[in-house]
């Protein structure tokens, strides 16, 4: 073995940043040389088949151990068997059990050669007389004083004390290299999850609701609040049901919030818009080629959400054949891309939403009964808006606030006679739709005095009746000293209620939705004092 050979294959091990690129090209280049029959190099790394390990009744400690991580060599006998399978007796050795465990845990480099034919130098005696193994050389791999792991040579020839020397060398140079090697991953691994949430954020920005925090004080929205408290903290699927616009993705979000995940990503997707065909891709990941369009690695949401919490918008309309496919990552936790045999493995917290009935889904057989137990070991139920009409005030003056910001406007003031007309309508569409109305009466106003007139559905004040009204008789109607008495009463009413004022903010006229100059005239037209009730 000679230190120019160990040389150059020191200096192409420095040149590679992947970690497995390293290993096989530590020994190979080793495997390479004149007389070397086998090099393998072992990682320490924590314990994981200590039930079925060889070594199980020497094994003190199975916290560690060290992992075979690569191999090359091969027979004299058999040219075409080569020696680079990772599996067999040796692929584990406990810390400090052995020769290679010896060097593992002492940090210790061992050289042993064969003394006069003896077999048990090695535990293989009959291996090395077959091959004609002369010489075991083990060295530790050290990097800022911690053994990384054992670099072994099996050599047909007496190893010297020089070409030890070398050996111990070109140990130092390969621990570096995994070390950078391991470094260089882990950076292309921060930088890839970091793009990642970077793309996904910027997609939650686009399309997320704009509706904010939770906003309101009724009874029906602080029953939901105190379930989020404590269900936050747990790791337990949480399924959130109501209407749509109801803000069920901020109910997700504040769970997220105070979990200890709140560090991690909250990935959102919303399963109606998911093309059947793209389902496993955009959840899972595929890789390239794996379809037509494929043209590069894609993560899927799953590796996006990794450690932070997955929130799973209308899970209802996940088609019935993939909803097998969403169950088994939700409980076991491991998934492959669309066109990959590699088994990941993921730790995601799940948040579900549907304004379906899930059970009668169930029933009819649309939804799989394992999945909806999965996801809904925690239930909670947002109420409508019609149900929670005492926080119209407090989100129509948090819209308003929102929306004029937006529109770079003076926020316009609302009156009690706004809120009455908003707490009249029923609010189908629920706090969506009542922001969008506050956002058109925004713009309809022009930073002036807020018109929900033509903003609202229906005429303001109009109230959406869930029952068909009692039609009017026909034969019914007013005389016009009746119609007058009528005007009177209700311009005295709104007097009334005004305090006696007519003019300016809660005003009669603005009570009534007349210009003040108008009422004037009628009050005057009425016989009805200005300034009197």
């Amino acid at each position: 073995m000679y230190a120019e050979a160990l040389q150059s294959v020191a200096l192409a091990v420095a040149q590679v940043r992947s970690v497995d690129l390293v290993l096989a090209r530590i020994v190979h280049g080793l495997a390479a040389q004149p007389d070397v029959a086998l090099a393998r190099l072992w990682l320490i790394a924590p314990g994981d088949i200590c039930g079925e390990c060889p070594m199980r009744a020497e094994c003190a400690d199975r916290s560690r151990c060290l992992h075979l991580a690569a191999s090359a060599g091969g027979s004299r006998e058999s040219p075409e068997e080569e020696w680079s399978a990772l599996d067999g007796a040796f692929r584990r050795f406990p810390l400090g059990v052995r020769k290679v465990g010896h060097v593992g845990a002492t940090g210790e480099p061992i050289l042993l050669q064969s003394l006069g034919g003896q077999a048990d130098w090695l535990v293989r005696g009959e291996w090395a007389r077959r091959e004609g193994i002369q010489s075991f050389a083990g060295q530790p791999l050290v990097f800022r004083g911690e053994v990384l792991g054992v670099l072994a040579v099996f050599s047909r020839r007496v190893l010297g004390a020089q070409e030890f020397s070398w050996l111990r060398t070109f140990a130092d140079h390969a621990a570096v290299a995994l070390s950078n090697a391991r470094a260089f991953e882990e950076v292309a691994r921060l930088r890839g999850q970091l793009e990642l949430e970077r793309d996904y954020l910027r997609e939650e920005v686009k399309d997320a609701l704009s509706f904010g925090e939770l906003v309101g004080k009724s009874a029906a929205l602080q029953r939901v609040v105190q379930q989020i408290q404590p269900v936050a903290a747990t790791t337990a699927s949480v399924l959130i049901l109501g209407e749509s616009g109801v803000g069920k993705e901020l109910i997700a979000r504040a769970i997220h919030d105070q979990s200890p995940r709140r560090e991690r990503p909250l990935i959102r997707v919303n399963c109606a818009s998911i093309p059947r065909e793209l389902f496993e891709s955009e959840f899972f990941g595929h890789v390239k080629g794996a379809f037509t369009g494929a043209l590069r690695d894609r993560a899927g949401r799953f590796q996006a959400a990794d450690g932070g919490t997955l929130f799973l918008d209308e899970v209802g309309e996940i088609p019935l054949e993939l909803q097998g496919k969403l169950l088994r990552v939700l409980q076991e936790g491991t998934f492959e891309r669309v066109g990959e045999d590699v088994t990941r493995k993921v730790d995601v917290r799940i948040v579900a939403a549907t304004n379906r009935d899930l059970k009668a889904e169930v029933a009819a057989g649309r939804f799989r009964e394992d999945l909806y137990y999965r996801l809904s070991v925690f239930p909670i139920e947002v109420p409508p808006l019609r149900q929670r009409r005492d926080d119209i005030p407090l989100l129509a003056e948090h819209f308003l606030r929102r929306v004029s910001s937006r529109l770079k406007l003076p926020p316009p003031r609302l009156t009690q006679a706004h809120v009455q007309a908003l707490q009249r309508y029923d609010w189908p569409g629920n706090v969506r739709e009542l922001e969008n109305v506050l956002e058109r009466a925004v713009i309809l106003s022009r930073g002036g005095r807020l018109r929900l007139e033509g903003a609202l559905p229906e005429a303001v004040g109009a109230t959406r009746e869930r029952k068909e009204p009692t039609p009017t008789p026909e034969a019914a109607f007013l005389t016009e000293k009746e119609w007058r008495q009528r005007e009177r009463e209700n311009l005295r009413a709104a007097l009334a209620a005004a305090g006696g004022k007519v003019y300016g903010p809660g005003g009669a006229a603005e009570l009534l939705g007349l210009a003040p100059t108008t009422l004037a005239s009628r009050l005057k037209a009425l016989g009805i004092p200005p300034g009197k009730g």
